[in-house]
């Protein structure tokens, strides 16, 4: 599992992923100074947008504002008018009518008493309001008031009134009223820049809205906020706030007082419209400009990392990987257009390659040269040995002794023997192996060709198999068959009477990984060796065979001698090379001292 994990994360070594992290590490600060300052700018542009809405709302009420504070100070001058002439109806509501006829603004002035008549008034005739609401919440309250009515009983037609109590010193004798056109407070609206899709609406401090402005079929309760009466909205003036309207849509309010006390006018706004829109993707930008400039710094990062350093070690390293796999023909480019740090890098790397290119080529020759000497070496001394093989030979002819000739022979195989040795070494492509099997093959068929007598009937037979020794190896074993198959010759005998006396060569691996050289013969009746021979042949097995690190096994049943070694074949390597010729002399020394 910790292994899966660490090559999972195997990645966090690259030089992009750290360079990242330490770029993250690095941007940070920056982007929590980002943070803060883009928050800070957020509650600005809050602030700001709020006093826009607020100027915008009391911009829209300047035409409502400026006639309602006309007619607050129209209803006191008319009551002071009103208390001169109150004696005299006619004479009050002549100056009544004068006032409405002087301007183009009210509809309506006149004078109502504590018992709902009105008798001085611009319209002609007396009137009983004691039953409206308007008079009865006088009563209930008297003070300044700003109302309005869908029909005026006096008027018949909808009216934005303005009440102010008349008093005759500390005595309350009813109220003085004027009146304008609903339609006219509603056209005093100032749409100005920002506004041209707000909601303006006007109302008083009882919750009694003045005036709209809507569009047709649009519904009053649409543009106000939902679960809030407009006497709630009266403790919040001079604000904004945000809240959901009727139909389910979030609109941003601001609440401005036209009379303080008595009237306010309230903007009704779209959140796209209102630009608070802007505050909250202020506040997301917060967040996004610090993240867009990480990203963009690890991109920038990574490739500016990819365009200077990682493509030009990507080179680097492929080079590295040919010439490591042996494609030396010239040291590779320099990178000339990478950063100085990587070209300096480049061009070690470069004449590294061309000494070593340079010593290789030098080692190459010596080690051919070497090599081309060792194998004159061989081939001269394999020459001498068969010149040797053929003085003994010549000797042998002049000799009528018969066991001096038979010890000539001996000599003369062994030496022929070393000839082999010597000729299958320079022959050879490599000089650290000898190919034990073709080596051994060669010198049985040479004996066989000059020891077996014409007409004996003598049989050979081999079965040997491939088999690649160091010279340390492969001399000894080829001497020990060499005598092995010499003593095999002298006693082959026939093993029954008529039939043809045989020797069998084998060599093969066993299947505990070793190797077995057999040399077989048959006897036919036994022979006393002890009567006959000098024992030297068994001697040099033994020498040979301890040379092999093994032990050669002699097995004499009716009929059968059988010489069996098994012995373990080293490794080849190239190390042999360096002691071929001192293996082969020291090999040649031990047989001649044993002679």
């Amino acid at each position: 599992m910790l292994r899966r994990l660490s090559e999972r994360l195997e990645f966090t070594k690259g030089l992009g992923f750290r360079l990242g992290s330490l770029l993250s590490v690095a941007i940070l600060p920056i982007g929590l100074i980002l943070v803060i300052q883009t928050l800070h700018l957020s509650r600005e542009y809050e602030r700001s947008a709020e006093i826009a809405l607020l100027g915008r709302t009391a911009a829209a009420a300047a035409g409502e504002r400026a006639l309602l504070q006309g007619a607050l100070g129209s209803a006191d001058a008319l009551g002071l008018a009103i208390l001169e002439t109150l004696d005299d109806p006619g004479l009050c509501s002549e100056v009544m009518s004068g006032f409405v006829e002087s301007t183009a603004i009210f509809a309506y002035a006149g004078f109502t008493d504590l018992g709902g008549r009105t008798s001085c008034s611009s319209v002609p005739g007396e009137f009983d309001l004691s039953d409206s609401r308007e008079f009865r919440g006088f009563l209930a309250d008297p003070g300044t008031f700003v109302t309005s009515s869908m029909q005026d009983p006096v008027l018949g037609m909808p009216i934005v009134a303005v009440m102010q109590p008349l008093y005759r010193g500390s005595q309350l004798l009813g109220y003085t009223s004027v009146a304008m056109s609903h339609d006219l407070l509603r056209s005093s609206h100032q749409p100005g820049y920002g506004t041209e899709q707000a909601r303006i609406l006007t109302f008083n401090n009882q919750g009694q809205i003045l005036s709209v402005e809507q569009h047709p079929g649009e519904d009053i309760a649409e543009l106000l906020p939902e679960g809030q009466p407009l006497t709630s909205l009266v403790a919040r003036s001079e604000t904004t706030f945000r809240a959901r309207a009727a139909n389910g849509e979030t609109r941003v309010f601001s609440i401005v007082p036209v009379v303080p006390g008595l009237v306010y006018t309230m903007g009704s706004w779209n959140t796209a419209q209102s630009g608070v829109a802007g505050v909250n993707l202020t506040r997301f930008t917060a967040f996004l400009l610090p993240m867009l400039l990480w990203v963009v710094s690890l991109v920038v990062a990574y490739f500016a990392v990819y365009r200077l350093v990682l493509r030009h070690i990507k080179v680097l390293r492929q080079q590295m990987r040919r010439f490591a796999i042996a494609d030396r023909d010239k040291p590779p480019p320099v990178l000339r257009t990478a950063p100085a740090e990587i070209a300096d890098m480049s061009q070690t790397f470069h004449n590294m390659a061309r000494i070593l290119i340079r010593d290789e080529v030098a080692l190459e020759s010596a080690v051919n040269e070497k090599t081309v000497l060792l194998k004159e070496v061989h081939h001269r001394v394999k020459n001498n040995l068969q010149l040797i093989a053929s003085i003994i030979n010549m000797q042998i002819r002049l000799i009528d002794h018969d066991q001096a000739r038979r010890v000539l022979r001996s000599v003369q195989d062994r030496v022929a023997a070393l000839a082999s040795i010597y000729r299958n070494l320079y022959q050879a492509e490599h000089l650290d192996s000898v190919e034990a099997g073709r080596l051994i093959s060669e010198v049985i068929s040479q004996m066989g060709n000059t020891s077996v007598e014409a007409g004996s009937g003598l049989r050979i037979e081999t079965r040997i198999e491939p088999l690649n020794l160091v010279p340390d190896q492969a001399v000894p074993l080829s001497l020990l068959a060499t005598e092995a198959f010499t003593n095999a010759l002298k006693y082959a005998a026939p093993p029954v009477e008529g039939a043809a006396p045989w020797v069998r060569v084998v060599l093969v691996p066993t299947s505990d990984g070793q190797h077995m050289l057999e040399i077989t013969n048959s006897t036919g009746q036994m022979v006393d060796e002890g009567s006959e021979g000098t024992g030297l042949g068994s001697q040099l097995i033994e020498a040979f065979a301890m040379q092999l690190d093994g032990e050669a096994v002699i097995e004499e049943s009716d009929g059968l001698y059988v010489l069996r070694l098994c012995f373990t074949a080293e490794k080849v390597h190239p190390a042999g090379n360096l002691d071929l010729q001192q293996v082969v002399l020291t090999s040649a020394a031990r047989q001649g001292a044993r002679h």
